[in-house]
């Protein structure tokens, strides 16, 4: 697995643990209902994470863009559909969210090395 990737999930996972462990009522809901937001629904788990992906780019957190550029890794999206996706983030964000698309093509492209060596 690619350091990038490797770090980001070793990092998220660390933090997520550290956080939850101190078993406050209000954070521990707040990560609830940010997973069931994802959920099968009225629209499909795989466009909602492309609008995570748009959000996450416009509000440009990468952290955020990271996390649902791998979901949208592991639910499918192709190349064409995450540039489509981009461009949206970009045209409502502005320019100034071009910096955050390379961050956002690097990460992808390492998971679809990491998918390649597996």
């Amino acid at each position: 697995m690619s350091d990038l990737v490797n770090d980001f999930n070793a990092y998220r996972e660390k933090m997520n643990a550290r956080i939850l462990s101190e078993d406050n009522l209000v954070i521990k809901r707040i990560y609830n209902i940010d997973t069931n937001a994802y959920m099968e629904g009225a629209l499909p788990t795989k466009t909602k994470e492309l609008l995570g992906l748009v959000s996450s780019m416009v509000l440009r957190c990468d952290d955020c863009v990271r996390y649902h550029l791998q979901k949208c890794f592991e639910l499918g999206v192709n190349d064409k559909e995450l540039f489509e996706t981009i461009a949206i983030a970009n045209l409502v964000g502005g320019t100034i969210v071009i910096p955050h698309t390379r961050r956002a093509i690097e990460f992808w492209d390492a998971l679809k090395e990491n998918k390649a060596t597996d």
